[in-house]
C-alpha cells in the first residue's frame, strides 16, 4: 500500500490520475494538496472525497511547514507532483507567477520530501515530477521527434520555468540521492480539461455558437495524448521506472491545429444533426440550423515565439516499461466530446466569458 501526495490534484491532469489511481489501487491513501487557482477545481474531486481513503487539503506547495506536516501525518512516501501553472499565453504577459510556482514551488516539495524522507528513513520513497515536451522547444517538419537526451531548449517563460524545475529534480536525486523520476508528456486532451486549452476550447465556442479562433496559418503540429494514456505512463514509471530517469510519454498522435479544429467541429456537426436533443440543448450552435461549426473559424495573429512542431518519441517507456496507448486519436477525442456533451454544467460553471474574451485561445 502506498500513500500518495497529489499536488494540483483538483486540476485537469491531476484530477484524472486521482480517479486512475483509485479505481486501480483502492486500497492506497491519496492526499491532493491544490491552491485552488483558477484552473483548480475542487467540484471534480466530489466523488473522490466519498472515499474514506482520500483527503483533500487546500494550500500552497510553497507552504514548506504546511507540506512537512502533510508528509508526516499522512506517512506519505510517493509524491506525484503536477501542480504547475501551464498556461503559456499567460506566462507571456505575465512570468513571475510562473518562476514563484513552477520553480520555487517545485524546489520547496523537494526540501520538505529531502528533509522527511532522510529524516524518517523512507528507504523506499518516490517523488515522480510532471513535465512537458516544451521544455525541449521547436521541431521541424522533417525533424526526428523529442527524446529523453534531445537538449533543452524552452521558447516561452512557462517552458522555461518548467526546464527549471526538471534541473532542480534532477539535481536533488545526483546530490542528495532523493529518489526521483521525471516524465515530459505531450499535449493531454480529455475529461475536465479547463476550457483555455484547445480542443476544450473548440467544443465549447462551438456548441455556443462563438467563434473558433486559430493562431496564425493553424499549421503549427503537435502530439496529442489522451489523459489517462498519460496517468497509465506515470503508473508504469512509479511502479516499474528507474530512480533517476526520465521517460517521455507521447500518443503517437500528430495533428495540425487546423485539422484539429475541422475534426472536432465537423464530429459536433454530426452529433448535433443526429441528436434533436442536442439541438434543443444547443441552440446557438450552427448545426442546429444545419450550418457547419467550420464557418466560425476566426484566423488571429500568431502568438509571440509560438513553437512550430512538438512530437515525442515514447520508445524508451515503451521498451523498458512495456507502455503502449490504449486510445486511438479518433477513440479519445469521441470520448472527449461525449464528456463535454453530458457534462454542460460542469463546464458553463467555470466558464469565465470576459477571460476567454482577453484569452481568445490557448493551444499548449
Amino acid at each position: 500500500m502506498k500513500n500518495l501526495l497529489v499536488t494540483g490534484g483538483a486540476g485537469f491532469i491531476g484530477t484524472n490520475f486521482v480517479y486512475y489511481w483509485m479505481d486501480k489501487y483502492p486500497e492506497d491513501h491519496i492526499v491532493v494538496l491544490d491552491a485552488l487557482t483558477y484552473a483548480g477545481n475542487k467540484d471534480n474531486l466530489s466523488e473522490a472525497e466519498k472515499k474514506s481513503k482520500f483527503e483533500f487539503i487546500h494550500g500552497d506547495i510553497r507552504d514548506q511547514p504546511l507540506v512537512e506536516s502533510l508528509l508526516v501525518n499522512h506517512k506519505i512516501d510517493t509524491i506525484v507532483h503536477f501542480a504547475a501553472e501551464s498556461h503559456v499565453d499567460r506566462s507571456i504577459h505575465g512570468p513571475d507567477k510562473f518562476i514563484n510556482t513552477n520553480v520555487v514551488g517545485t524546489h520547496t516539495l523537494l526540501k520538505a520530501a529531502k528533509k522527511n524522507w532522510f529524516n524518517e528513513k523512507f528507504e523506499n520513497h518516490r517523488f515522480h515530477h510532471i513535465s512537458t515536451d516544451e521544455v525541449y522547444g521547436s521541431l521541424k517538419s522533417d525533424d526526428q521527434p523529442f527524446t529523453e537526451t534531445t537538449p533543452y531548449a524552452p521558447s516561452s517563460p512557462y517552458a522555461a520555468s518548467k526546464a527549471a524545475s526538471d534541473h532542480l529534480v534532477r539535481a536533488y536525486h545526483k546530490t542528495y540521492g532523493l529518489q526521483v523520476t521525471i516524465s515530459n508528456c505531450s499535449n493531454n486532451y480529455g475529461p475536465y480539461q479547463f476550457t483555455e486549452k484547445l480542443i476544450p476550447l473548440i467544443i465549447t465556442n462551438a456548441l455556443n455558437g462563438k467563434a473558433l479562433p486559430v493562431y496564425g496559418d493553424g499549421k503549427q503540429i503537435r502530439d496529442w495524448l489522451y489523459v489517462d494514456d498519460h496517468n497509465l505512463g506515470v503508473d508504469l514509471i512509479l511502479r516499474k521506472g528507474k530512480v533517476g530517469e526520465t521517460y517521455n510519454i507521447g500518443g503517437n498522435n500528430e495533428y495540425t491545429n487546423i485539422d484539429i479544429v475541422k475534426l472536432v467541429s465537423s464530429l459536433i456537426h454530426r452529433e448535433v444533426l443526429q441528436n434533436k436533443e442536442l439541438v434543443n440543448k444547443f441552440p446557438n450552435c450552427p448545426a442546429a440550423h444545419g450550418k457547419h461549426p467550420e464557418e466560425l473559424i476566426t484566423p488571429v495573429k500568431d502568438r509571440a515565439g509560438h513553437d512550430r512542431r512538438y512530437a515525442i518519441n515514447a520508445g524508451k517507456i515503451s521498451s523498458e516499461l512495456g507502455y503502449s496507448p490504449g486510445e486511438s486519436f479518433e477513440t479519445g477525442i469521441q470520448k472527449t466530446l461525449k464528456w463535454f456533451l453530458d457534462n454542460e454544467t460542469w463546464w458553463r460553471k467555470i466558464m469565465d466569458e470576459s477571460y476567454n474574451d482577453w484569452l481568445n485561445l490557448n493551444y499548449d
